[in-house]
């Protein structure tokens, strides 16, 4: 090995060997902080979506290929609806969920410790009813209000989808006892087959109008939506509900669909996540739920949603700050695993780097006493020797011992920054063997008596 190399490695050992505690404490600080903050998420999450063919499991699918650019594997679990995610996030078995509001019909979410990661788009109710059931209440074939359905067939949506906790809050408001209507839970095709088939009078949909079941009522001639003539006032009534309006023509421009400006009633649906998800999850489905719902529709514009407000959970911080800004920086650069670790290891990393920069000042001293006390320690033989010569000692042991010493001295091995100390202590070797030559140069010592 070339000497210029051997040095070189010389040197960094000794540094290695001189900094080695410190570089151990430090990442001993690092892996407790790791540990305590555990900043990278799992990469696997349970999202309960709704049944099939809904508008939830359509954003479930959005959510899960959007999440899977960042290695995040999202499994879809299908249920019945908001209540049943609602049971689902309770118990543990999902991590997420779509939840309308006003499902729950025992405590609220808040209650039960969920949080919200903000309301992303709002679920018209829409209650479309048949016209010739509608003579029978009103000459002019058209209902108004709620309690016009009285006497009817209605259908209020299936167990745990959230629908029949949602119709039941709006009967009571309007004093209608549930045995004055003939009301049915059946699924949503079976009572759209109902309805078409002259079963049912009414049906009532809670969903976004990406739904293929409110697509086809909307077209299906016989047909009518009701208008909530007071949706002001039942969004003053329930915090979960807004006003919403279905502009003349939205449906259809050329066959005019609706005839006019239809108002609704609209609960807002919100993605729910149960105590204990990884922050670093929220935020991803933060963002995501920004590019997924951010565009605008029949019943909102560009940028309106995700938003803040009409959440029945208080909102989480990962989502607030997601929803209130662009993405993080080192993201828009880095692969999110990356980014995400020094976004939430940063303020530790820069506690550490605090503590250990004033004892790093230590590395430098220690550094040089392990290279100088390789030389050093050979000073005190050295010594010993010199202190010999004016005793009666042998000459020729003395010179024998000095002879070990420099051959000692000269395999010491040092960076070549210090290699004036080593040709320092070979000189004093010298320097000794000149002194003891010069007293005993023409005899020898006498023994001691």
């Amino acid at each position: 090995m070339p000497k210029t190399i051997r040095f070189t490695l010389l040197s960094l050992r000794d540094l290695a060997v001189s900094a080695g505690p410190f570089l151990i404490l430090a990442i001993g600080l690092l892996v407790l902080a790791y540990s305590w903050l555990d900043p990278n998420p799992p990469k696997r999450v349970t999202l309960a979506t709704g049944p099939g063919q809904s508008a939830y499991e359509e954003f479930g699918k959005r959510y899960a290929k959007l999440l899977a650019k960042d290695g995040i594997e999202v499994v879809l679990l299908p249920s019945a609806g908001s209540a049943a995610n609602l049971q689902l996030l309770r118990e543990g078995k999902a991590d997420l969920g779509f939840v309308q509001g006003g499902s729950s019909e025992a405590g609220s979410p808040q209650a039960d410790g969920l949080e919200s990661l903000g309301s992303l788009f709002v679920e018209p109710v829409w209650l479309f009813y048949r016209e010739a059931a509608a003579r029978q209440v009103n000459p002019q074939a058209t209902l108004t209000a709620l309690p016009d359905l009285k006497g009817l067939r209605v259908n209020v949506g299936t167990p745990g989808s959230g629908l029949p906790s949602l119709m039941a809050k709006l009967l009571e408001s309007n004093r209608i006892e549930p045995d004055a209507l003939r009301l049915s839970q059946l699924e949503p095709t079976p009572a759209t087959v109902a309805f078409l088939g002259g079963e049912l009078d009414a049906i009532v949909f809670a969903s976004a109008p990406e739904s293929l079941m409110v697509q086809m009522q909307l077209h299906t001639p016989g047909v009518k939506l009701m208008d909530f003539a007071q949706n002001e006032a039942y969004s003053r009534r329930f915090a979960f509900l807004s006003p919403a309006m279905l502009p003349r023509g939205v449906v259809d421009l050329a066959a005019n669909i609706p005839p006019q400006d239809m108002r609704l009633v609209a609960p807002t649906t919100t993605l729910l996540t149960r105590p204990g998800t990884h922050p670093a999850l929220l935020q991803l489905f933060a963002l995501a739920g920004n590019e997924i719902h951010g565009s605008a529709g029949w019943f909102k514009r560009a940028r309106e949603y995700p938003k803040l407000a009409n959440s029945e959970a208080p909102v989480s911080a990962e989502a607030e700050r997601s929803i209130s800004s662009d993405k993080p920086f080192l993201q828009r650069y880095l692969p999110f695993w990356v980014a995400n670790l020094v976004e939430r290891m940063w303020l530790v990393m820069g506690i550490i780097l605090a503590i250990m920069l004033p004892l790093s000042r230590i590395v430098p001293p220690l550094y040089e006493f392990r290279v100088r006390s390789r030389i050093f320690r050979w000073y005190g033989q050295l010594r010993d020797i010199e202190n010999r010569i004016d005793s009666r000692h042998s000459q020729h042991a003395l010179l024998a011992e000095l002879g070990s010493l420099e051959q000692r001295a000269e395999k010491i091995s040092v960076p070549l920054s210090y290699a004036n100390e080593l040709y320092a202590l070979r000189n004093h070797i010298q320097l000794v063997r000149a002194k003891l030559q010069q007293l005993g140069a023409h005899q020898p010592l006498q023994p001691k008596p």
